[in-house]
């Protein structure tokens, strides 16, 4: 059963994004939304953490909540897709279970 994980906090805030990936299985997805799109963008503290979980499965980040906080897609870490709201939806609709981490 595969989950999609959806984390919107900084990962400069909070250790959201890194208890996720600690739970990641094999065909799980990470969305990054509201201020967890901090993470996504490269030279950030946060890359290893990304990597980590790149190597498990996939990586969103939701386009509009990056590009209201200046992060534009040349600034992602490798690998991290971008997602509009249709995507964000779609992903939903390819897992079976979808869990917020705060």
């Amino acid at each position: 059963m595969s989950t999609l994980h959806t984390v919107n906090k900084s990962p400069f805030e909070r250790n959201a994004l890194t208890s996720c990936t600690g739970h990641l299985l094999a065909g799980d997805a990470v969305l990054m939304i509201e201020d967890g799109v901090l993470g996504a963008r490269t030279g950030s503290s946060a890359v290893a953490v990304v990597q980590a979980a790149l190597e498990s499965g996939s990586v969103y980040a939701l386009a509009p909540d990056c590009a209201a906080r200046g992060i534009k897609p040349d600034d992602l870490i490798e690998g991290v897709q971008l997602v509009d709201y249709a995507g964000f939806v779609d992903l939903v609709a390819q897992h079976q279970r979808t869990v917020a981490w705060l």
